[in-house]
């Protein structure tokens, strides 16, 4: 089984969209008691639910947001998971000075997935309106697709 961990900044918005998107896919592709999902953050607000922005874009387009609560990254998430994929260029450097030299291979930007969007960073839609979660659910789902393919 291949472990994927998500990651954004308060792990209440991004990563788990990315995270009830990626789940739904490989669902869907038929991969998906192959594959682990999981998401977390870098800064993240402990035990806080998911943007209520962020779960009605999810149902709006029929994915099953998840029920968990937002964790931080921990130490043992490094080990744990075969890949950790941050939303942006901060993410991914806050990730690079937790994480063990040695395991810096498993850490990625989700986007770099998705190559023919030509940008490598899912904007944060937290002090924004719907229309930026639809963007981040847009960016979520290229990723994602990109990712199965590739796995």
């Amino acid at each position: 089984m291949t472990h994927v961990l998500l990651v954004c900044m308060a792990n209440v918005c991004r990563s788990p969209m990315a995270c009830a998107v990626a789940r739904q896919l490989a669902h869907t592709q038929g991969c998906g008691t192959q594959l682990h999902f999981d998401s977390a953050g870098t800064h993240a607000h402990i035990g806080k639910r998911l943007d209520v922005r962020a779960q009605a874009v999810l149902l709006k387009h029929q994915y099953t947001p998840p029920k968990t609560r937002s964790r931080g990254v921990t130490v043992t998430d490094f080990e744990r998971f075969d890949l950790i994929l941050a939303m942006d260029e901060a993410n991914l450097a806050a990730l690079r000075r937790q994480c063990p030299i040695s395991l810096h291979g498993k850490l990625r930007l989700l986007l770099s997935f998705a190559p023919e969007l030509g940008m490598s960073e899912v904007p944060d839609p937290y002090y924004g309106d719907l229309a930026g979660f639809e963007r981040v659910l847009g960016l979520c789902e290229a990723g994602a697709r990109g990712l199965l393919a590739e796995l």
